[in-house]
């Protein structure tokens, strides 16, 4: 079942919580690294666990990895990773934590050879879903093929995102150019 679908089944408070996420979020192009940083933590921060719990706690964690700048991530030390697993705002898992600092150590790397990390992702589009868990998995942890899936699709790499009858879907065409392209070939 798509995202599209299963929020139409949804009532109250859950309703407003997804499409909020669903209508401004999913799927749209995102410019800024640390807000690419942010969507590829949050998708790590997710598995196993429901996209809902996410959504409920990602002020938690905006705060708890200040506003997910990836130099202060990358600079996290001993004391920092013990604030985050006694932080109940956020996800309290040492693989996650130890991943969220790894991968922004990564990006820095990844910034100073492409300029930025969303030039590095450019650089490598278009791949196939499988192609790009290849290259996720050598390049950054915590990143199996649902994380890589879901945050290439959340952040516009992936098509997918929304139904085609879905009323995102003419958004999130007109806000990335590159899928415009393979609408009008589809």
């Amino acid at each position: 079942m798509s995202y599209c679908t299963a929020i139409k089944g949804m009532k109250d408070h859950r309703l407003s919580i997804h499409k909020a996420y669903h209508d401004n979020h999913y799927g749209f192009p995102i410019e800024s690294d640390d807000e690419l940083f942010c969507r590829l933590i949050l998708e790590i921060n997710q598995a196993g666990l429901s996209w809902e719990t996410i959504l409920n706690k990602q002020e938690g964690f905006r705060k708890a990895y200040h506003n997910f700048s990836i130099k202060k991530v990358a600079a996290y030390k001993e004391k920092d990773i013990e604030r985050l697993l006694n932080d109940a705002g956020i996800i309290r898992n040492k693989l996650k934590v130890n991943a969220a600092i790894e991968n922004a150590k990564t990006i820095l790397r990844l910034q100073k050879e492409f300029g930025s990390f969303k030039n590095w992702l450019e650089h490598h589009h278009p791949k196939t879903k499988e192609e790009w868990m290849k290259l996720f998995k050598q390049t950054f942890k915590f990143t199996g093929g649902e994380i890589v899936n879901e945050f290439l699709m959340s952040a516009g790499y992936l098509p997918g995102a929304h139904d085609e009858d879905c009323p995102v879907y003419k958004k999130v065409i007109k806000a990335k150019p590159m899928w415009k392209k393979k609408a009008a070939t589809d």
